[in-house]
């Protein structure tokens, strides 16, 4: 279907009658009633249609969307679920699979196309996509000593890391006494110790066919690719001694404090940071951002999409799919919001050489990378991964640990969980 047709069959879906339905209720948190603020207004406009937001906190989504599943009447026409919650709500959710047109699907980076897919049906339509990118320090990459310094050291120029090889090297170089007491209190990185997504990036990097799972379920945590990434991620740390020692406490917002406390030289971190940097950081206009890094696949990241979706006891399913047929129509409105995101293709183009969007390119060629993809779809998958997945990384950042017996005893404990 080409753009004209495309437009046409929108406006045609737009303008046929909407049973019972002069306004939806759609459910979502905080920072996804910002991003769809916007077109909802926009959509209200040209359809006469109201759109209600009942904002709750992250888990609120969860918990009341799985009440109203339980108890077979749902107050809301649209649900803006997570991705990691698509498999657990997939039987109690409309099909859209007639939303997704050709052009919507080459809209659409690949992996938010296959998180899309549940138990053979489309479940929902992105609405917005995140991963994490390389953020750096400009003023320190592009400084003659430091680039001077760095050559003669490794060998090679100092560039934004590209590889795994460099992002160590680069980050042992950074690392340093700035007072020149002896005290290290300036760091390459960090390494987050109280979340496995950013390890899992590293094993689709390395190569696995999938993350923990396999597509048809088996485990495969202890693969070549698994050791491989965990020996990577433990090593700033356990080998390099580039990161803060305390790893173990270290989480998104630690990670993100340290980079806008001008703490560290490097940060792999999800992409909406740059558009959030502090004005009164000390890195404020210093920041530089590219790509996930590469492993022997390629650059790879484990996304993390929002999905608008249609409860199956919805009392207006019309007007909610013409809704999220619009919202991704004019998916660039959710720009300008405090988050900054986006999921088409076109949207994040659409914004490609203005100032302060710098992060949409490397964004958009990490989440389109045909190494990304997304968590396993299986309605276990937070379970494994807390009781499984973080015990296991965090033993090996204890640094005393075998990797291999490491992922060995959490494929023993995941199959448990799988098979009880």
């Amino acid at each position: 279907m080409n753009k004209l047709l495309y437009a046409t069959a929108l406006a045609t879906l737009l303008a046929s009658p909407t049973l019972a339905a002069e306004r939806i209720n759609v459910l979502v948190e905080g920072g996804g009633e910002m991003l769809q603020k916007d077109v909802a207004a926009k959509f209200t406009a040209d359809t006469g249609i109201e759109v209600n937001f009942t904002v709750v906190p992250y888990q609120g989504v969860f918990d009341k969307l799985s009440a109203e599943v339980a108890s077979g009447a749902s107050s809301f026409d649209v649900a803006t679920i997570d991705v990691v919650w698509n498999a657990k709500f997939a039987n109690y959710v409309e099909d859209l699979s007639d939303l997704f047109t050709d052009d919507v699907r080459a809209d659409l980076p690949p992996t938010l196309l296959a998180d899309a897919k549940v138990n053979g049906k489309m479940i929902g339509m992105p609405a917005w996509a995140n991963a994490e990118i390389v953020f750096y320090r400009k003023d320190l990459f592009e400084d003659p000593k430091e680039k001077a310094d760095f050559q003669a050291k490794y060998g090679y120029p100092l560039a934004p890391p590209k590889t795994w090889q460099e992002w160590r090297d680069m980050a042992k170089f950074f690392t340093r006494s700035t007072k020149g007491d002896g005290t290290i209190d300036f760091w390459g990185t960090d390494t987050i110790g109280t979340f496995a997504e950013e390890w899992m990036a590293h094993v689709l990097q390395a190569g696995s066919p999938g993350v923990i799972l396999d597509k048809d379920d088996n485990v495969i945590i202890d693969n070549e690719a698994h050791r491989k990434a965990l020996e990577f991620y433990i090593a700033p740390h356990c080998v390099d001694h580039s990161v803060p020692e305390n790893v173990n406490e270290i989480g998104w917002g630690e990670a993100q404090n340290l980079f806008y406390q001008g703490k560290t030289a490097m940060m792999k971190f999800w992409a909406h940071a740059y558009k959030m940097t502090p004005k009164d950081s000390v890195v404020n206009g210093k920041v530089g951002v590219a790509p996930m890094l590469a492993g022997e696949a390629g650059v790879a990241a484990i996304p993390g999409p929002w999905y608008n979706v249609v409860p199956s006891t919805s009392k207006n399913k019309d007007a909610a799919k013409k809704f999220i047929a619009y919202a991704e129509a004019h998916n660039a409105l959710g720009i300008e919001a405090p988050l900054g995101l986006a999921a088409t293709n076109s949207a994040y183009k659409s914004y490609f050489g203005k100032p302060g969007y710098e992060h949409f390119g490397p964004l958009l060629e990490t989440l389109s990378a045909p190494a990304t993809q997304g968590r396993p779809l299986n309605e276990h998958f937070q379970e494994i991964v807390d009781e499984a997945v973080l015990p296991a990384v965090q033993k090996a950042l204890t640094c005393k640990a075998d990797v291999a017996d490491v992922l060995a005893e959490a494929k023993s404990n995941i199959q448990d969980i799988l098979h009880p």
